[in-house]
């Protein structure tokens, strides 16, 4: 067994918001600990330019993006491990968090493990993603302006992503499953009223197509029939959902139906004293980069506020 450490502040998870809650904890003289966990810098490193991420007028890479704040983080004195966090208790404070390599005991606890897109498995998924093949339209949809794109899925997501495609798009053809959308009825009114979205039902994907390593489009089956073809597009969106990397919590925090961690209103406190959560893994609506990097701010500035013996009030009192 690794020898037990005594830290004021672990954070685990090493995307925008574990960084910025790292960069601000460091800032504090508090000495965090960051446990990258296997995809150190998270969806970000998936995503090639980055345009909305304020401060880069003429854009940033994703990877680039999260080695910058890494090493923002790393200036003021935070240590980062390239581990996975595979046991925790938090029966404390202090509370305790492992690795393989690493077992500390935290007087706080910043959880931003982040989410994974649900994806559909198929061959070469994880090659083109980034080159064509995305699961963010307001991140990448600009990238393939005049182009006829794709969207998969029939959920509120897909259709706000659908909409918000036609800004760029010639065409987009949204491929779902069933024969009807599951999204609510005023989201798919909108979409089915927009004169740039078409619909092909009862359809699934079979594959991707490519084309100097890029997507050219999708290879489609008709689920009643069995018939099979190809649709060409100059990109594809898939719009499935999205899955909160909360496993090792459940059973230990509050949780949503969705697998979300539940934090009070207007803060980052979890249900457990000492423990705070920060960016996608609790994230219901915006799940962008900026948002996730505020909430990190958030995130250290409470566990700061923990650590002194109470917790941050209001800025602007009545």
């Amino acid at each position: 067994m690794p020898e037990t450490e005594n830290r004021k502040v672990v954070i685990i998870g090493s995307g925008c918001a574990g960084h910025t809650a790292a960069l601000y904890a460091a800032r504090s003289a508090l000495e965090p600990l960051v446990f990258e966990g296997m995809m150190p810098g998270g969806l970000l490193t998936i995503t090639t330019d980055v345009e909305n991420y304020p401060g880069f007028p003429d854009g940033i890479m994703g990877p680039d993006l999260m080695v910058a704040m890494k090493a923002q983080a790393e200036r003021f004195g935070t240590e980062y491990l390239f581990d996975r966090v595979t046991e925790i208790d938090f029966s404390g404070p202090p509370h305790r968090v492992a690795s393989p390599g690493r077992e500390v005991m935290a007087d706080t606890v910043i959880i931003s493990t982040g989410s994974s897109p649900r994806l559909l498995g198929l061959d070469g998924e994880d090659r083109l993603m980034g080159h064509g093949l995305s699961t963010c339209a307001t991140c990448d949809g600009a990238f393939f302006k005049d182009q006829e794109m794709v969207i998969v899925g029939g959920g509120d997501s897909a259709m706000e992503e659908a909409i918000f495609l036609t800004r760029f798009a010639t065409k987009v053809t949204v491929i779902h499953r069933r024969d009807a959308l599951r999204a609510s009825p005023i989201m798919a009114d909108r979409a089915q009223a927009n004169d740039k979205i078409e619909f092909m039902w009862d359809t699934v994907l079979t594959g991707y197509l490519e084309e100097d390593g890029k997507v050219a489009g999708v290879g489609i089956e008709n689920v009643n029939s069995g018939e099979a073809g190809e649709f060409h597009a100059g990109a594809v969106f898939l719009a499935l959902g999205h899955i909160p990397n909360t496993e090792l919590f459940e059973g230990v925090l509050d949780l949503d139906e969705a697998g979300l961690i539940n934090t009070k209103p207007d803060s980052p406190c979890t249900n457990i004293p000492g423990v705070f959560a920060a960016g996608d893994v609790q994230d219901r609506y915006w799940r962008q980069a900026v948002t996730a990097a505020g909430s990190g701010c958030a995130a250290a500035l409470e566990a700061e506020a923990f650590l002194s013996g109470g917790h941050r009030g209001p800025v602007f009192e009545d």
